[in-house]
């Protein structure tokens, strides 16, 4: 009997492996999935730069409503203050049977503290009141002006047409393609290409939105989560462009691209391996538990298992208005939540950059080593090496000063090389159920910094 049991079972496994899905059900992955890869990781060029569709969407919004961003999101700080104090001190009855409401704002003490001042922060910007150092064009102004509008307006895209990517087979049939070649290199499922190609294409902060929202459905453990986060949400080929023609060096733009991917690509294979990102666990969120398998079956081809694992994700989709109500309250979630922060702690850190020498001090061990490398104007530039721990745009204004080509093509490679940019992503990641805290993120920033500098050091002398 036991033999027959076991025979019957791997009878069942055999079945499984090779069941053929129908044309109908290969279409409900195909298509959304085609979508996604349309709108967030194919480029195309509009009105004469490379980007991609949501691009075009979230520039012809701020097109439209460009004006009023500033103060609708002011208004949005504001209303997230007062509801979490609502919840905080009132505890209304609605709150409680309301769980996304509760959900949005009844949050710790240190949250709510952030949401007022980011609150605070605002309204002072908004309507140029009190100290000039919390709201001029280099502190609170480039934080609601210049940050906050383009967030807001790419953060609603994304969590709303995310889904196409996620919830409908694409990360998992790409990730069973490409495992063989990111598990060696970066120890990493191959679902992660996406979030990498999402970071390429589109924007860095929906890189480590897919990270976060992967890791909370089980899709990525602990360490993977954050080595994702912290490796891959590489700025977008359309504000890398920025940077180089804000730096005088458009004519460079291919040599200085193709050299922050090679830059990128070493640094994300050394750091996971080091720690403090060696010593995360390799465990799959609590509530959720392991959701992912790209391990191949033996027999069985990568493509045709991996078409079978988008399938079998494609019919979890039972109600496309489940999708829209959860990509809503993910907006929701985003603005009430994360935005306040970003007013709040970006502003502080453009203070801090702009009106203390603190960023000058930090700077200095970096000069002996510039000068080793060989890099003109040391001293100038060495700010920009640390600088862009507070917003990624900091050293490019540093370094546009410069005199040195070469030194400002090192600055700006340098300054997207770093990823860990306070102002956005680090605020995002110190938000997030991803592991990582306040010291880790300034540990990660320096290792990126000293491992991408003689490389990139290297490529501007043999260059330029």
């Amino acid at each position: 009997m036991k033999v027959n049991s076991d025979a019957a079972g791997n009878l069942k496994t055999k079945l499984t492996l090779q069941h053929n899905p129908t044309t109908a059900e290969i279409l409900k992955f195909a298509i959304p999935s085609l979508l996604g890869v349309l709108l967030f990781l194919i480029p195309v060029t509009y009105n004469g730069k490379a980007t991609i569709v949501i691009g075009i969407m979230a520039d012809a919004i701020k097109g439209v409503a460009g004006a009023y961003l500033a103060q609708f999101m002011v208004g949005v700080l504001c209303l997230s203050a007062l509801f979490s104090l609502v919840c905080k001190l009132l505890r209304p009855n609605f709150s409680e049977g309301t769980s996304w409401f509760k959900a949005l704002f009844d949050v710790s003490w240190l949250w709510v503290s952030l949401r007022v001042i980011g609150a605070v922060f605002g309204v002072l910007t908004l309507f140029s009141l009190g100290p000039e150092f919390i709201h001029s064009d280099y502190t609170g102004g480039t934080i609601l002006y210049e940050l906050i509008p383009v967030l807001a307006v790419w953060f609603l895209l994304a969590a709303l047409f995310m889904p196409l990517l996620m919830e409908f087979g694409l990360m998992d049939f790409i990730g069973t393609l490409v495992r063989k070649v990111m598990q060696p290199m970066f120890r990493l499922p191959g679902r992660s290409s996406i979030d990498a190609l999402a970071s390429w294409m589109g924007s860095g902060t929906v890189g480590v939105l897919i990270t976060m929202k992967q890791y909370e459905q089980g899709y990525y453990t602990q360490r993977e989560a954050a080595v994702i986060a912290t490796n891959f949400s590489i700025a977008s080929i359309a504000f890398s462009f920025v940077i180089i023609n804000f730096m005088g060096l458009g004519h460079l733009f291919v040599p200085f691209y193709l050299t922050v991917i090679l830059t990128g690509v070493i640094t994300a294979m050394i750091i996971p391996r080091i720690p403090p990102l060696s010593r995360k666990k390799d465990v799959y969120y609590g509530p959720v538990g392991k959701q992912i398998d790209e391990v191949v079956p033996h027999g069985q081809s990568s493509w045709s298992w991996g078409l079978e694992k988008a399938v079998e994700k494609a019919k979890n989709v039972k109600s496309t208005g489940d999708l829209v109500k959860k990509s809503i309250l993910n907006v929701l979630d985003i603005w009430f939540g994360l935005i306040p922060l970003v007013m709040a702690l970006g502003t502080v850190a453009l203070v801090i950059a702009e009106y203390t020498p603190m960023f000058t001090w930090l700077s200095y061990p970096f000069i002996p080593l510039l000068t080793l490398l060989q890099i003109p104007e040391a001293t100038a530039a060495a700010p920009a090496m640390i600088v862009g721990f507070a917003d990624m745009f900091l050293p490019a204004v540093i370094g546009s000063g410069i005199e040195s080509e070469l030194t400002r093509f090192v600055i700006a490679c340098i300054s997207l090389t770093q990823l860990i940019y306070m102002s956005e992503i680090g605020i995002l990641l110190l938000r997030s159920k991803i592991p990582v805290n306040f010291m880790d993120l300034v540990i990660i920033f320096i290792q990126r910094t000293l491992i991408s500098l003689p490389i990139i050091a290297l490529v501007a002398h043999l260059l330029l």
